[in-house]
């Protein structure tokens, strides 16, 4: 039996997970952004190590970025009902916009209006897209050392100006995060 207060927790999950697949566009990355504001910043109920170790996690995982992040909260908040909750607040409006839009997919496909409201919000989700990048990067530098800033820049550029494939730049990051480990491990047996 769940208590009142369990039941507003399961609540407030799920509204805010619907109000922001609701009102978010441009996948994953915009999605975790605004979880973050929600979670971290309004409610209080995770922290920033913390979420960004969830994104992390989410984002290497397979899947949609914005279920896998939505699961790992809602887990992370209230367990399996948690889980249940928010994944089911971030799959309900993209299944129900897409069931609408199929419904009418030629009056959207040709329609100009349409067509240049979307090229505009390809504007919109850039910026947002953007702006996690430096909410991110400003975060991990404030609790990271050195090299782990140096290792996402390096990655960055890796991937955007010579096209190195992401599984390759994953794995090395992989290898240098075990070696940096044991590194740190042994330093502190030696002393």
């Amino acid at each position: 039996m769940k208590t009142k207060s369990q039941r507003s927790k399961l609540w407030t999950l799920f509204i805010n997970m619907l109000y922001i697949s609701t009102f978010t566009f441009g996948g994953g990355f915009v999605i975790v952004n605004f979880m973050r504001k929600a979670f971290v910043e309004k409610l209080g109920w995770i922290d920033e190590d913390e979420m960004l170790d969830l994104i992390a996690i989410a984002q290497s995982s397979p899947g949609a970025i914005a279920v896998n992040a939505s699961i790992l909260v809602g887990q992370r908040v209230a367990g399996f009902p948690g889980m249940a909750v928010s994944v089911l607040g971030t799959i309900l409006p993209p299944m129900i916009i897409l069931t609408v839009i199929s419904f009418f997919y030629e009056a959207f496909a040709t329609n100009k209006y349409v067509n240049l409201m979307l090229k505009g919000m390809q504007a919109g989700v850039a910026a947002l897209i953007l702006d996690v990048v430096f909410d991110l990067t400003i975060n991990l530098s404030k609790r990271q050392r050195p090299i782990h800033v140096l290792m996402l820049a390096t990655a960055f550029i890796a991937t955007f100006l010579f096209k190195v494939n992401v599984v390759f730049i994953i794995l090395a990051a992989a290898l240098i995060g075990v070696i940096l480990n044991f590194w740190d491990r042994k330093r502190v047996l030696l002393l």
